[in-house]
């Protein structure tokens, strides 16, 4: 079993990209609320540990949140927890061993300090978390001030005003005074609104350990995301995880090295990470997509990419997650790729999305059986869609296959 030397606090600052599409006009919400959050606790002199969980929690916050309705429910001052989506968050966190340790923060995060002070939870916890509210709260009212104003100076004194109406109940005194302090300055807002900051220096500081970690617990933590993107619709349940599980199979069936097929799995885990930005009703929809509908779900590949590619150390993850649509005749998309151009894990990997996908229901159709689903398969390796070796493994070997597609082991 291979150990990838990454570093966890910028991987998961990038994955965070994902969750940030949710919104999809309202994008980078947990990079300003992380922002908001670390002034603040830095402001507080929190110790470095406490920092290091406030980033990561903050950068986390919503990873409850996977579709665009619950999201929209979110951007109303006064909604505190739409969809569960705090319950939702902690319990996907919780099977991470690597950031098991942020669920109470995640669990906590619309939980008003009124309330909090009387749980029986570590003084920590109660702190972090109640910043997190805060600084989520403070973005909300900046979006919502901002579709009516686009200069976000003018909406400075409006939002400090709400925010001090809450001391006491929602927010911590302290929290509150701090805040209060720091966004006088009308170059707070300003570095918010550009999602860097003063204290940007520092969180690089977070960067500079690149530690080996093992593949189980780099896979836990994927595995977080994974969940998020096939929660978008109940349609898409598994998908990600059960083309992970068709994709490794498959790769070992090839006899790729097993540091080749570790990749692969978690390219496959990720690799719909842009279909977050994809709107619901896009998703769902029962009838034909238009040709702008079409267009709409054509990036969300490239917007994987985009994600991935700010990780160092998943370069190929990376090229083989967004390149899923890609094409032997260079009719996919979004890069029109031919087969000189693409490494046999992305081809593995466009056949193990195909194969899953149609082994699920759609809202435009029922799933297929096997005899219609390997009908396709071949039919498309025939015109140079697909390509012909790996549909030929998967003929040869369909029941493991098909096993794969349909069962989380």
């Amino acid at each position: 079993m291979s150990k990838f030397n990454i570093n966890l606090y910028q991987a998961v600052y990038a994955l965070s990209d994902a969750l940030d599409l949710v919104g999809v006009d309202q994008i980078n919400h947990s990079k300003r609320v992380t922002y908001v959050a670390m002034a603040c606790g830095k402001a507080l002199n929190w110790e470095r540990p406490c920092l290091e969980d406030l980033f990561l929690a903050s950068v986390l916050h919503d990873c409850g949140v996977s579709n665009t309705a619950i999201h929209t429910r979110l951007t109303d001052f006064e909604v505190r927890n739409a969809g569960n989506h705090c319950a939702k968050g902690a319990d996907l966190l919780h099977e991470a061993p690597l950031l098991a340790h942020l669920s109470d923060y995640i669990l906590h995060h619309h939980t008003a300090w009124s309330e909090l002070i009387g749980l029986d939870l570590p003084d920590k916890v109660k702190r972090v978390s109640n910043c997190i509210y805060l600084a989520d709260r403070v973005d909300i009212l900046l979006l919502n001030a901002l579709i009516h104003e686009p200069n976000i100076l003018a909406s400075k004194n409006a939002i400090r005003r709400k925010i001090k109406a809450k001391k006491d109940d929602w927010f911590q005194p302290n929290l509150v005074d701090i805040f209060l302090s720091l966004s006088e300055a009308e170059a707070f807002w300003l570095a918010m609104e550009r999602q860097a900051s003063n204290a940007e220096g520092d969180w690089q500081t977070l960067w500079d350990s690149i530690e080996p970690v093992e593949f189980t617990d780099l896979k836990d933590v994927v595995l977080i995301f994974s969940k998020v993107i096939d929660a978008k619709s109940a349609y898409t349940a598994h998908h990600s995880r059960s083309v992970a599980q068709l994709s490794r199979l498959l790769g070992s069936l090839f006899k790729i090295t097993e540091d080749q097929c570790e990749r692969l799995e978690l390219a496959a885990l990720l690799h719909d990470l842009g279909m977050l930005r994809v709107p619901d009703a896009i998703v769902n929809k029962p009838l034909a997509l238009t040709e702008a509908e079409k267009l709409v779900i054509h990036r969300h590949s490239f917007d994987t990419h985009e994600i991935l590619k700010n990780i160092a150390g998943f370069e190929t993850i990376s090229q083989w997650a967004s390149q899923h649509h890609e094409r032997n005749n260079g009719q996919g998309y979004p890069y029109r790729n031919h087969a000189n151009e693409l490494a046999i894990e992305a081809k593995i990997l466009a056949v193990a999305d195909v194969f899953q996908a149609l082994t699920q229901k759609r809202p435009y159709r029922n799933a297929l059986s096997s005899s219609d689903l390997l009908q396709i398969l071949q039919a498309e390796s025939r015109i140079g869609q697909l390509d012909a070796e790996v549909v030929a493994m998967v003929e040869t070997h369909f029941s493991l296959c098909w096993q794969a597609a349909v069962s989380l082991g």
